[in-house]
């Protein structure tokens, strides 16, 4: 591979902004700063109106050739990024998708194109890690939890182990998440790439070494559970029945990859819908048959606690 980025393996950076301003300048200069040098932006664009899209104009003047914006479906940030992954005229070896407002490490994309390239091209594959969390000012403020268990589709099932910024993943999983359909109905793009691709038998790399600063701000629209507080009050989502709907729209869309899932995980999905449909021994029976768990003591608590009120 050319270290300048002239050839070798390509990287699609799949950026979506909306009125971020503010701190767009850093990432974009983050990939300036890549060690990995081929790669190219797609910025698509929600509808900004706060200086977002002259920035992206300035990077595209001084990038020549180099930056595409797009204009965006303006229906919120998960529809945004997978516009993107939908989008025919976009062609890389591996795609990574960005928010508008951390700033990348530069090995990240180094990193992550070394463990995808072993793997076989036709397997679905995905890097994904751990953050650096970091404030407005951009000082640092801890790391997100280090996941301690492999990852999985039973995992998959009721938990995302790690934030799209850290993503990037190949062509077969693309083809996949493609295949799915842009009118898929999800909670985040994030999760439900981790779904489909340990769903469909690809393979997962969770780093525990963070290759990014997150920041963390008031205009988030998802954050880190960066203190116990927000840990203990997202186990309320299971309490306020919120891991049901969740569960349901993830398995309504998991229909359209239906003939991909393997045996084992087909089994998987099926044992878990079972027990949700029984009374309380069965659902937990069935729960502890599936497999289906979450990568922490305390959340896998709150699963348990869950499942004894009919609440996952």
């Amino acid at each position: 591979m050319d270290p300048n980025g002239e050839s070798g393996t390509s990287v699609a950076i799949l950026l979506a902004t909306y009125n971020g301003a503010a701190f767009l300048r850093e990432q974009l200069a983050s990939y300036e700063a890549q060690h990995h040098g081929n790669w190219q932006v797609w910025a698509s664009d929600d509808g900004s109106t706060d200086g977002t899209l002259e920035i992206l104009a300035e990077y595209q003047d001084r990038w020549t050739g180099r930056m595409k914006v797009v204009a965006g479906p303006k229906r919120g940030f998960v529809t945004n990024f997978l516009s993107l992954v939908y989008r025919s005229e976009i062609q890389a070896d591996y795609y990574a998708y960005s928010d508008q407002d951390d700033v990348w490490d530069g090995d990240k994309l180094t990193r992550a194109v070394a463990w995808l390239s072993t793997v076989p091209a036709s397997v679905p594959a995905l890097y994904c890690g751990r953050t650096r969390l970091v404030d407005e000012q951009g000082l640092p403020c801890g790391f997100s939890p280090l996941m301690q268990r492999p990852p999985s589709f039973a995992n998959a099932l009721m938990q995302n182990i790690a934030g799209g910024n850290t993503m990037v993943f190949n062509q077969a999983a693309r083809i996949l998440l493609q295949e799915a359909g842009p009118e898929v109905e999800v909670v985040t793009f994030d999760w439900w790439t981790y779904l489909v691709v340990t769903g469909c038998g690809g393979q997962v790399c969770y780093d525990p070494l963070p290759s990014l600063n997150y920041r963390q701000h008031e205009k988030n629209l998802v954050g880190a559970s960066l203190s116990w507080s927000k840990r203990w009050s997202r186990l309320g989502f299971m309490w306020k029945r919120h891991y049901v709907f969740w569960a349901d729209i993830h398995v309504c869309a998991l229909r359209r990859l239906e003939s991909h899932l393997t045996l084992e995980n087909a089994l998987t999905l099926r044992t878990f819908l079972w027990a949700r449909q029984q009374p309380l021994k069965g659902r937990l029976l069935g729960l502890k048959r599936s497999g289906v768990h979450r990568q922490h003591a305390i959340g896998q608590l709150g699963l348990l606690v869950a499942a004894l009120f009919n609440r996952v």
